[in-house]
């Protein structure tokens, strides 16, 4: 029987009906020299982006002569050794589509946490203050928000945000794309000098650095916000800082962190920004969604290699 790991766990949904084709889904949670242990007994690995699947896993489970597939259960795969897992004859494959309605919600509703100060006046109002004249926001109708990747997520928020009166531009490195005239390409630096609002949509790649640092926040309109749902390390947490506490950046919504699950706790206390525990997928919508990919694809890569 081929059997599967669902490591950080799976929708029940999916896991039945795994099941009743005949695999055996084991949904335990396994760290340290156990999951070494019993990578070599498995056939597929599913992972979010708790388990890190690096060499030394890749490693023990090709020294178990098992493990044929890992899945991703989100859309970066960047807590997997993808090439080195492939170069050792691990195929590895993710779930895109299950999550862009849910992720890009999210992102609407981070931008319109910091405008009008929701996270904050949340907090202060269970201490017992009432300090109405201190949270005067801003109306996102009008204002430009800049995007910077157009793929499944950004075009998803696209559409919401037109649908709320912003102007949506946005830069991508596959340039304008096709059937979505009504928003504006434009290149890096003048979505950056435009927007009001900038919201990142990209995959992190740590060869190429930061997509925002110090340089692209010097570049940014005065007052703007900045907003990141996408992956930690593709924002200069120390340099977006530092924006924050001279007010060149208004405000910062961010649902993932260089450091997780500990993030830097100068941008967790500050009252300028919006912050969750890298919940974008985190919807029962999404779960059901990602488990009906990963029963597809588990059922697709079997079929084709018996």
């Amino acid at each position: 029987m081929i059997r599967l790991l669902a490591n950080d766990g799976m929708d029940k949904g999916a896991a039945a009906k795994l099941r009743e084709l005949g695999y055996e889904v084991v949904e335990d949670h396994y760290e340290g020299k156990k999951l070494l242990d019993k990578i070599k007994t498995f056939d597929i690995l599913v992972v979010r982006s708790n388990t890190k699947v690096r060499k030394e896993l890749i490693d023990a489970a090709v020294e178990g002569g098992k493990l044929k597939l890992v899945i991703r259960a989100g859309v970066g795969v960047d807590n997997i050794d993808v090439a080195y897992a492939r170069e050792k004859g691990i195929n590895v494959s993710n779930t895109p589509k299950a999550s862009s309605i849910s992720v890009a919600e999210l992102t609407l509703g981070h931008i319109f946490a910091v405008s009008r100060f929701i996270n904050t006046s949340n907090v202060t109002m269970r201490e017992g203050k009432w300090e109405k004249k201190a949270y005067k926001g801003i109306e996102l109708f009008g204002k430009t928000l800049g995007l910077i990747g157009f793929g499944r997520i950004s075009k998803e928020v696209a559409k919401r945000a037109n649908a709320l009166g912003m102007k949506v531009i946005y830069t991508d490195i596959c340039g304008k794309a096709e059937g979505y005239d009504e928003y504006e390409f434009v290149e890096l630096k003048n979505l950056l000098q435009k927007s009001d609002f900038v919201s990142l949509h990209v995959p992190l790649d740590k060869n190429k650095g930061y997509v925002i640092g110090k340089e692209e926040i010097k570049a940014m309109k005065d007052g703007a916000y900045l907003i990141n749902c996408a992956r930690g390390g593709v924002v200069n947490e120390e340099a977006l800082v530092e924006a924050l506490n001279t007010g060149k950046i208004a405000g910062a919504a961010l649902d993932v962190f260089e450091n997780e699950p500990k993030p830097n706790k100068e941008l967790l206390d500050n009252p300028k920004v919006s912050v969750t525990p890298h919940i974008g997928a985190s919807t029962a919508e999404a779960q059901k969604r990602i488990g009906v990919e990963i029963v597809n694809i588990v059922s697709e890569f079997f079929e084709k290699a018996s």
